[in-house]
């Protein structure tokens, strides 16, 4: 039975997910806020079009390490399927609806990594290889995302078999997929940028 020590690792998943790895990166440098640049998303593909790649890995190491350190943490405290579920579910909402960021945050594809890598490495591994493979080959990360967000839950399913895990997994996909919904749009009307290093003139 979920006691109340156990449910205060949902807030503070939900806490460590909404550090933003892309603020802290951009202030370390000295670079714009990132939420004031190119599309406006604090995440890790923004960071590298007009930052540069160290502040773009800057990003997605603390994205990455929120997941799997929020997961870690409650799988060490906690037997309970349903409260780890509920944690990985707490600390992708924090990155998308960061309480220190006015609620306004990034896509969340590296913390949703990190997350489910921290559920079942091979998971998080096959969707890691999953979106590299279709971002290799499309060169659009958000497509990559995308694709990667519809094929999880079935993968979820596959490699853990359990309905909480399962049911959290099709939740994140389907907010991931939300929260690209100009990405889709530019998509369809040929104006996605594709992956490409920043200008030389913007580098640090």
């Amino acid at each position: 039975m979920v006691n109340i020590v156990e449910l205060s690792l949902i807030p503070l998943a939900y806490l460590l997910g909404s550090i933003s790895g892309a603020l802290i990166c951009c202030t370390t440098l000295r670079l714009p806020d990132p939420r004031s640049q190119g599309s406006g998303n604090p995440g890790a593909t923004n960071v590298l079009r007009y930052g540069g790649k160290t502040a773009a890995l800057c990003t997605l190491l603390i994205d990455v390490l929120k997941g799997v350190f929020a997961v870690g943490l409650v799988k060490l405290s906690v037997p309970e399927i349903s409260t780890i579920a509920m944690a990985t579910l707490a600390v992708f909402l924090g990155h998308l609806y960061p309480i220190f960021l006015r609620f306004r945050g990034g896509k969340g594809v590296a913390t949703a990594f990190g997350a489910l890598l921290m559920l079942n490495w091979a998971l998080g591994l096959t969707a890691l290889a999953t979106w590299l493979s279709m971002a290799l080959l499309f060169r659009y990360s958000s497509l990559a995302a995308l694709i990667t967000a519809l094929l999880t839950p079935i993968y979820t399913h596959l490699f853990l078999a359990t309905e909480e895990y399962t049911i959290v997994s099709f939740l994140i996909s389907t907010l991931l997929i939300w929260r690209h919904r100009s990405n889709i749009h530019h998509l369809l009307t040929g104006q996605e940028q594709k992956i490409s290093p920043p200008n030389s003139s913007h580098s640090p």
